[in-house]
């Protein structure tokens, strides 16, 4: 007896492999999904703008991404004596103009060189709500605390976010012949505009996937990441504390099911073969520097060398593993 409606999830004619970069765009979410591949060594780069909500944002990065050598003194404003880029959330602040600019620098000269060897970008979108800044008439990626008074707020209809990227693609396409890209909606909630306002912004944002998907049939592809939250999990023990974000549990089944549908056999295996390493490195010893501890430990960096030999090519330096 089935005790909820299953999401159909569609046969995709590709794999994520541990061999394929990967660039990843876009809310929060972007970073739930990011941060599994990231743990299990695959060569990914994680929203190199911090996160975006909007796609109109991620629009903006990924032109940047296409036609700007790096960004210069003159791309940031200033505001509260910190010195910061409306491209970027507000990690990349300094109240120091050239260590904004050497942040921001870095992450993107990375994410250039990702761009242009990824077989893969998936963009997850948020919200379909944007904020201009009254002086440029710019939408920006964050409003970084300046007053809601300089800002003007409304909601991107579907006919603009597809008129945006059906623009947009076709340069990204020419850059990199070998790019696929995947979308897919966040789950987590945005409760500003109320109930029916984020259903009416998450429509219009699954209106503009699936017209792009058929603008695009063979380049462009669809994960149901935010069905599955939304029939699958319909439950609050799903949530966070805010109710809003989705709960660490909801990510590690979307992570099932984006495996299953999305990894290939060999990358399956390796994470298999990863699992016992990383659950050493999980364990929390009672007696640090104990003989059971440093005998751990042997086995630990034993296991690590094993695995580093047989797949050299994984992203070891992801993290101390």
């Amino acid at each position: 007896m089935k005790l909820f409606t299953e999401v159909s999830i569609p046969e995709y004619p590709f794999r994520l492999g541990h061999q394929s970069p990967i660039l990843m765009m876009g809310s929060c979410f972007t970073e739930n999904i990011g941060s599994q591949l990231e743990k299990y060594l695959f060569p990914v780069c994680i929203n190199p703008f911090g996160v975006i909500y909007n796609p109109l944002s991620v629009k903006r990065g990924l032109d940047a991404l296409l036609h700007k050598k790096a960004y210069v003194a003159d791309d940031l404003d200033q505001y509260n004596d910190l010195w910061f880029s409306f491209d970027h959330y507000t990690g990349y602040s300094s109240p120091d103009r050239e260590e904004a600019l050497q942040k921001i620098n870095l992450s993107f000269t990375g994410a250039k060189e990702v761009l242009q060897s990824a077989k893969y970008l998936i963009i997850t979108w948020g919200t379909a709500w944007v904020f201009r800044y009254n002086p440029t008439g710019e939408v920006v990626c964050n409003c970084h605390k300046i007053p809601a008074a300089q800002f003007t707020r409304s909601r991107l209809t579907t006919d603009e976010i597809v008129g945006i990227y059906e623009a947009l693609l076709p340069s990204l396409f020419e850059f990199n012949q070998n790019l696929k890209i995947l979308l897919t909606v966040s789950p987590v909630r945005h409760w500003k505009d109320g109930a029916h306002g984020n259903q009416l912004s998450k429509a219009t944002l699954l209106l503009a996937c699936e017209e792009l998907k058929k603008r695009f049939p063979d380049r462009l592809f669809y994960f149901p990441s935010y069905e599955i939250v939304m029939d699958e999990l319909r439950d609050y023990r799903y949530y966070g504390d805010d109710l809003l974000h989705t709960s660490g549990q909801a990510t590690e089944y979307i992570w099932e099911k984006f495996r299953h549908s999305l990894i290939s056999d060999e990358s399956k295996q390796i994470i298999g073969e990863l699992q016992p390493l990383l659950n050493m490195m999980d364990h929390r010893p009672i007696h640090p520097g104990g003989d059971a501890y440093m005998k751990m430990v042997r086995k630990q960096e034993n296991k690590r060398q094993k695995l580093q030999e047989k797949y050299p090519f994984l992203a070891w330096d992801n993290q101390t593993i």
